[in-house]
């Protein structure tokens, strides 16, 4: 598998809360949930360490443990940094930090791929174009999530409205009736899409952040199959410099309501082995 790569942080005055990591035959993006400061978290480490740590020991798992399910690669990751933490930071509390996992591998025979939250997989090639994320958060909060358009980002009543948002979707966090996030609970390994696709029907694929999907589903600026081609000609960084282009035209949210101006951006392209390029 051959891939390329790109990472930008939403702001210069902010870490980046995304993570990409990769091996030969596994791919994975996590983007960390920004917790309001109001709200807590329980955690003295914070959403980057976070990110960081899991993301890490989840390359580990996913890629010298082949015969492995995903699930329990990405249960043993979240146990093993929940451990970490577990003496010095209050893991029950709704606010732990927690981030989307987005993880293709390729096998022999198959491609398996895993969703936890809102991040992105592509697989492409003979077998069509599919696409998977995890919105079940969705359905929740609905009327908080509206009330955050009413207002322009960088005021008060917008940063308001965001935390009143996360708020209200805390407690439908990580239970069964509700939506999963990768925190300190490994059932949310179990809770996650999966599946497998034939080896013989993936040549390419990609794993994006929502702050680099968002190019297709929120300024429906391109499709899944144009961006595709992007990523494989141009490469992740220009894909993330045309998010921050259509960010720049639009500071306020007037015309695509969000909760921030420019989000972290994380892009991944693969070359399944085999595969030819028309521009790596």
């Amino acid at each position: 598998m051959r891939v390329s790569s790109a990472s930008a942080a939403g702001s210069v005055r902010k870490p980046n809360e995304d993570f990409l990591a990769v091996s030969p035959c596994v791919a994975l993006v996590l983007d960390g949930l920004t917790s309001p400061p109001e709200l807590g978290s329980g955690c003295i480490h914070g959403t980057p360490w976070f990110v960081s740590e899991l993301g890490t020991h989840l390359l580990r798992e996913a890629t010298c443990r082949p015969e492995v399910p995903l699930a329990d690669c990405v249960a043993e990751a979240i146990v093993r940094v929940a451990d970490l933490h577990r003496a010095t930071c209050d893991l029950t509390h709704l606010g732990t930090p927690s981030c989307s996992v987005a993880l293709v591998r390729e096998g022999t025979h198959t491609v398996d791929h895993l969703s936890i939250f809102d991040s992105v997989i592509l697989l492409d090639g003979p077998g069509g174009l599919k696409v998977f994320s995890d919105l079940r958060v969705d359905g929740y909060a609905q009327q908080e999530h509206k009330e955050t358009t009413r207002y322009r980002i960088g005021t008060r009543e917008h940063q308001q409205a965001v935390s009143r948002l996360v708020a209200a979707q805390r407690p439908h966090r990580n239970v069964e009736t509700g939506y999963w996030v990768a925190a300190a609970n490994p059932a949310a390994a179990y809770n996650a899409l999966t599946g497998s696709v034939p080896r013989s029907e993936v040549t390419r694929g990609a794993i994006m952040s929502d702050g680099a999907s968002c190019l297709v589903e929120d300024y429906e600026l391109t499709g899944w199959p144009d961006l595709l081609d992007l990523l494989e000609t141009e490469g992740p960084d220009e894909a993330i410099s045309r998010v921050r282009q259509a960010e720049r035209t639009d500071p306020s949210g007037e015309r695509w309501p969000r909760y921030k101006a420019s989000d972290d951006s994380t892009a991944v392209f693969c070359l399944l082995d085999g595969s030819e390029s028309a521009g790596y």
